[in-house]
């Protein structure tokens, strides 16, 4: 069993994004190193500020969302952790 967090920006969230995006970049590394983040991104077509990332417990993603500035400093306006049943395992 693997968590996906997914995340839904505000509107005109580019700004604000880039500015806190050197101090969301370090806890995204922090996390992957410590293997708790398997993979993260964005969505593209269109860039409107969806993403989503795959964490190894619910714990782990529920911990680097209360600290991600995405989240404390407003760029996130909604977000959720849902299980996901991986099927292809290699």
């Amino acid at each position: 069993m693997k968590y996906v967090m997914t995340y839904r920006a505000v509107e005109d969230f580019l700004p604000l994004a880039q500015e806190n995006y050197p101090a969301h970049s370090a806890r995204v590394e922090e996390f992957a190193r410590r293997g708790d983040l398997l993979m993260v991104g964005t969505f593209d077509e269109p860039m409107n500020g969806e993403a989503m990332g795959v964490f190894t417990t619910r714990e782990a993603a529920e911990e680097f969302i209360a600290g991600d500035p995405f989240v404390v400093n407003g760029v996130v306006a909604s977000w959720a952790v849902r299980p996901w049943n991986e099927v292809l395992q290699p």
